[in-house]
């Protein structure tokens, strides 16, 4: 574990501390590799730190809105107003239970986007359009992408400066992450010149000589890009979404809440260090 990052006390927000216009999309097209979980819980934790954070929910499935406890039956306003129609955002954000964290929800009605998307001018630059009179405004702006390359996970491109790619511990776990690196590279060069990748890291971890193997060479291949911290798989990450709370508020001492405020630090500490 990196020893600059071990102190809890290190990482609050101190008077002058600011990350203002920091918009981090969380992706990888294949599902089930924790992408949510991560936005969830790191928007958590950095808020937890007193850090003022903005999670919008660019899934169709909506889990990060549900996995923060909002109904899609109390939303009125979702991501989609803003993209399709262009809502004031303003109107869209929805106050969490956690200090500092709020969300703009995600409904069904995203589940079309991507089809009506099609024939809209600037079709690719919608999001980005809607959220600029947001990014001043909090120091952490974290996007839950699709876990598809479509252009809802375009437009995530379009308007973050950073990105954060969660890898599943399986076999086949790198090669999608080539084809996601491949993707991000093509919207660097026509769409958003700033874009970049964060960082990445291993998730759903279970001790094995295969997943072993698998941490070396993504570590090889990856080098400084991949954080040190290894999300474990634990069952306690999975309770906690059901119940609608991060991990931190359900149960703090479980192995994957401590692993989240570990990788949280990391973020956190990579940014200060680039100030």
């Amino acid at each position: 574990m990196n020893p600059s990052v071990n102190s809890s006390h290190d990482f609050f927000k101190k008077k002058g501390d600011s990350f203002l216009g920091k918009i981090i999309a969380i992706a990888n097209q294949k599902g089930g590799v924790g992408k949510t979980t991560t936005a969830i819980n790191v928007a958590a934790y950095i808020s937890h730190y007193g850090y003022k954070t903005l999670l919008i929910d660019m899934d169709p499935q909506s889990n990060a809105t549900s996995g923060l406890g909002i109904s899609q039956n109390d939303v009125t306003i979702s991501v989609y107003s803003l993209i399709m129609y262009h809502e004031d955002p303003n109107k869209a954000i929805v106050t969490t239970p956690y200090k500092n964290l709020s969300l703009i929800p995600s409904t069904k009605q995203l589940s079309g986007a991507e089809i009506e998307l099609v024939t809209v001018f600037k079709r690719e630059y919608r999001l980005k359009d809607a959220l600029q009179q947001l990014e001043e405004s909090y120091d952490f702006i974290f996007i839950d992408c699709p876990p598809s390359l479509g252009l809802l996970t375009i437009n995530a491109f379009t308007t973050a400066k950073d990105i954060i790619i969660p890898i599943q511990c399986g076999y086949f776990a790198l090669e999608g992450v080539v084809q996601l690196l491949n993707t991000i590279d093509l919207v660097k060069r026509s769409l958003n010149t700033k874009l970049e990748v964060e960082g990445m890291f291993i998730t759903l971890y279970s001790r094995s000589k295969l997943a072993d193997g698998i941490v070396s060479d993504a570590r090889n291949h990856f080098k400084d890009k991949l954080y040190d911290t290894i999300i474990p798989k634990n069952v306690r990450l999975d309770e906690s979404a059901s119940y609608g709370k991060p991990i931190l508020d359900f149960e703090p001492n479980a192995k994957g809440a401590k692993a989240y405020d570990e990788l949280t630090k990391e973020i956190i500490n990579r940014y200060k260090n680039k100030k």
